[in-house]
């Protein structure tokens, strides 16, 4: 095979990994936990049937590509869990590095290609970036309110970091970010799987000491 091919192979032959890396959101039955590449695939067809409700118009097509490709660097950095703070702490460097190793094995011009929408979405400046991290953060939390919230209340998930990192859906949708608000989230609140970690002001609560309040 020629060069140019022979790259893209291998690409595809260390893509085939992102099966096997396990994140911490269940399938809606609750029976295991979902891969990177099904997280991938359900958020590119959620693109494809919810692009409608995007707060802008946008290029569906480079949206679904964005999303097919956002998590590939977790092949080598390994996935974040939303609320784990520690790990948080090295997850953009750990991130960065992968992204400049994985997309380098491509040929050029798909590797400038794909790492610029790499960019694009980590950046969350664009109509399909805003968007395609709206979904990104609507799927989880629409897998685990499927599962009557057991999993947040294992992990005991507080409130507050929970609204703080949610605030991207209203970013790229704000009507997936009132469905996932209202539907979702406050009422697993209300029936204590979601810790209420909102500081009291008179008759109000509200995260605003620490996190926004979306």
């Amino acid at each position: 095979m020629n060069e140019r091919l022979r790259q893209q192979i291998d690409f595809l032959t260390i893509l085939d990994r992102e099966k096997q890396i396990e994140r911490k959101t269940r399938l809606t039955d609750g029976n295991r936990y979902e891969n990177d590449a099904e997280h991938a695939w359900h958020l590119a067809v959620s693109a494809l049937i919810l692009a409608e409700y995007a707060n802008n118009d946008i290029d569906v097509f480079k949206t679904v590509k964005m999303l097919l490709f956002h998590d590939v660097v977790e092949i080598e950095a390994g996935d974040t869990y939303a609320y784990d703070t520690e790990g948080q702490k090295t997850q953009a460097e750990r991130e960065r590095k992968a992204a400049d190793h994985l997309y380098s094995m491509l040929p050029d011009d798909q590797a400038q290609h794909f790492r610029e929408l790499w960019d694009e979405f980590d950046h969350g400046n664009t109509p399909e970036a805003r968007f395609a991290r709206a979904l990104d953060r609507f799927q989880p939390t629409m897998q685990n309110a499927a599962q009557d919230g057991n999993d947040w209340k294992a992990r005991g998930v507080r409130l507050c970091p929970m609204l703080a990192r949610n605030k991207e859906t209203g970013k790229g949708s704000q009507i997936l970010w009132d469905l996932s608000l209202n539907e979702w989230i406050l009422p697993n609140v209300q029936a204590g799987n979601i810790i209420d970690d909102r500081v009291s002001n008179d008759d109000s609560f509200d995260c605003s000491s620490t996190h926004d309040k979306k």
